[in-house]
């Protein structure tokens, strides 16, 4: 069965079995790097939150012989699950001062993204762009992020600099940096979820891993002012940077003896082969001169 009309006998059967004091529509949600998934998207009536159910997976296990019936079953729980009696005033997102203080940004791969930042304020830096999210906190609804879009930016009578400038100091303050050796991260890794085999072509090498303390969308640590010019005086050289995901970069010390090319060699086959679609940066090599102070494409 194709996505479309599988997503559309879903909503119909929630639909009929919440009834009329819920609106099931079917919505596809455009991810980093063009990846597209395709959910619905149910909201109670006098709610302005309407979350998102993905159904790609559900598609997979009806083609893999579960019953349609049990899957409706299942969307149903999550629904309820989801249904936590509260709503999020969103109301707001219409007053720049409420929200200023909490504009964050992120790195994006241009050339995989040209769609996504046509609807999106963002900053060009090498061949990555600079886009940014409201870092919201809320006591039911813990934490998370509303991407900015250029309604935003129309609603709130500014511009991309003036983002830029508000995420530069809230986003360091809001999601700290951290860096630790890569045996700190594969270790925390392999208590998680056992060994990745991700690592194979990284042993021995003297790397570090850049990120925030939330490790999600880490690699815009790479903008945070004073990083990669402190880590470097650390290390005595400057860095080759390698963009391993958006969630993370890894830093290589300059010993004089690195081949960019390898390193870009490596960096690719790892995007396509460990690194989940949405969740790839870019394929290319950065380097930080320590005696420039600037980040250049290697």
């Amino acid at each position: 069965m194709k996505m479309e009309a599988f997503v559309r006998k879903a909503c119909k059967a929630v639909g009929e079995r919440l009834g009329s004091g819920f609106r099931v529509e079917a919505r596809d949600v455009r991810k980093n790097n063009g990846v597209i998934l395709h959910g619905m998207s149910v909201r109670k009536k006098g709610q302005d939150i309407a979350p998102t159910i993905y159904l790609d997976m559900f598609l997979e296990a009806y083609e893999s012989g579960a019953a349609f019936g049990t899957i409706v079953q299942r969307l149903l729980q999550i629904c309820e699950e989801s249904a936590s009696g509260e709503d999020m005033d969103m109301g707001f997102l219409r007053s720049f001062e409420k929200v200023r203080d909490r504009i964050c940004y992120r790195l994006v791969g241009r050339e995989r993204n040209v769609e996504l930042l046509e609807d999106m304020p963002h900053v060009g830096f090498l061949d990555m762009a600079v886009c940014f999210f409201y870092a919201y906190q809320d006591e039911v609804f813990g934490e998370g992020s509303i991407p900015v879009h250029n309604s935003h930016m129309e609603l709130w009578e500014t511009d991309a600099a003036e983002l830029l400038a508000l995420a530069r100091r809230n986003t360091r303050r809001i999601f700290p940096w951290e860096c630790r050796t890569l045996e700190e991260v594969l270790d925390e890794l392999d208590a998680m979820d056992g060994p990745s085999g991700q690592e194979d072509g990284w042993i021995g090498l003297p790397l570090r891993v850049l990120s925030n303390d939330r490790r999600a969308y880490g690699a815009a640590c790479l903008l945070y002012p004073g990083v990669l010019e402190g880590i470097s005086e650390k290390e005595g050289s400057s860095l080759y940077i390698l963009p391993s995901s958006v969630h993370e970069a890894i830093l290589l010390p300059d010993d004089g003896a690195i081949v960019p090319d390898e390193l870009k060699k490596m960096v690719s086959e790892v995007n396509r082969s460990y690194v989940a679609a949405e969740e790839v940066l870019t394929d290319s090599v950065y380097y930080y001169d320590m005696r420039k102070k600037e980040v250049v494409v290697a």
